[in-house]
């Protein structure tokens, strides 16, 4: 999986260019301090996030984090990203549609998708389905009558039930002729809970998937973790981590919060790695709508998480394509033509990674992530 599938992922010049970027980045960093994220709207009202106040997800960065002695080699993988972009933001197609639900939503039981001859080569498996977790196939999944997931291939859907504080997510969610649903994957979680799966709940054989068995993230974590959303944007503060993607995730490496991994080059970015924007760069400097300013500054604070492979480096918006309130990105946040992208990478850094568990899906396993599509 895939992110930016539909968007735009010897020596001597490649130095020269280093260099150059990290000159650019530095000057801009040098000629004065972040300032504050100006709101979008002039009244703050902090809208409710998800996960526990304690939650990883929801905490800020040290004031001086530890760098991973690998960050500028990290970093130098992203700049050869065949895309040739710098890290966007999915709005409109490999993000999240997120539907609030209540006591009054419809209820439909969710099937579960058997595999073909043709996916289980794909695949690699001799399994008959992907897996649904241990508490999504418990009840029926409140599903609004409108709902619809991503328009693009993941097909990821999730629902939220803030009276009840409990969140659903799937990954290849679709309505079925009839007026069913059935989905590859499918997970429920508390909203108030920690975020952070655990991976004892799922008997994961190395080598294979984790969409074998509930999540609807390859680094197994809620699709939702890490989402930048519509409201937050709004009021002028992101509190907590952004959720990202790499074309050049590790192969069989992840770390915390990540339980797994579909990374396919060695030697790469783990899952579960933290990058940071640094947080002495004046935003003022580039090309940021004050949307994007927020979406920089909580960059900045909090960082962002390496959940997916993709075939780019984009972050992970809430999809509003089919929003029951009529809300809209434009005018707010660019996707690939403006805004986040504008930044150069070498303004990025990798933090100091924690334990790396080698293990993972093993499928995409290559060492010329340009001949790689997803």
């Amino acid at each position: 999986m895939r992110g930016m599938k539909a968007v735009l992922g010897r020596r001597a010049d490649a130095r020269l260019a280093v260099v150059l970027l990290f000159q650019a980045c530095w000057t801009f960093a040098a000629q004065g301090a972040p300032t504050a994220a100006a709101p979008v709207h002039s009244e703050r009202v902090r809208p409710r996030r998800f996960f526990a106040d304690g939650s990883f997800w929801n905490q800020p960065l040290p004031r001086s984090p530890d760098i991973d002695p690998k960050s500028a080699y990290y970093i130098s993988l992203l700049e050869r990203d065949p895309s040739g972009k710098n890290f966007g933001v999915n709005l409109t197609q490999y993000a999240i549609p997120v539907f609030e639900v209540d006591e009054t939503t419809p209820r439909v039981v969710v099937k579960h998708h058997f595999l073909s001859d043709a996916e289980k080569v794909a695949w690699q498996t001799d399994r008959t389905m992907f897996g649904h977790g241990r508490d999504f196939d418990a009840a029926p999944v409140p599903i609004p009558e409108a709902a619809a997931p991503d328009p693009a291939s993941d097909m990821h859907l999730a629902l939220v039930d803030w009276k009840r504080m409990t969140g659903w997510d799937m990954w290849a969610a679709h309505k079925l002729p009839d007026g069913s649903w059935e989905s590859n994957t499918g997970m429920e979680y508390r909203l108030d809970g920690p975020g952070v799966f655990d991976p004892s709940e799922f008997a994961v054989k190395d080598g294979e998937s984790i969409h074998f068995h509930g999540p609807g993230r390859a680094a197994g974590v809620p699709i939702i973790a890490g989402l930048i959303m519509y409201d937050e944007v709004a009021a002028g503060e992101i509190a907590h981590k952004v959720a990202c993607a790499t074309h050049f995730n590790a192969y069989k490496e992840f770390t915390f919060p990540a339980v797994w991994t579909d990374g396919h080059y060695p030697g790469g970015i783990p899952e579960g790695a933290v990058i940071q924007l640094d947080p002495s760069l004046d935003l003022s400097r580039f090309d940021l709508l004050p949307g994007e300013r927020v979406v920089a500054r909580a960059l900045q604070v909090y960082g962002m998480v390496n959940v997916d492979n993709a075939g780019g480096s984009p972050l992970y918006g809430e999809n509003l394509n089919h929003d029951p309130r009529g809300r809209s990105w434009k005018g707010i946040l660019r996707e690939w033509d403006g805004g986040i992208v504008s930044i150069p990478l070498s303004c990025f850094r990798v933090l100091k990674i924690g334990t790396v568990i080698h293990r993972g899906d093993s499928r995409l396993l290559t060492r010329d992530p340009e001949k790689l599509a997803f």
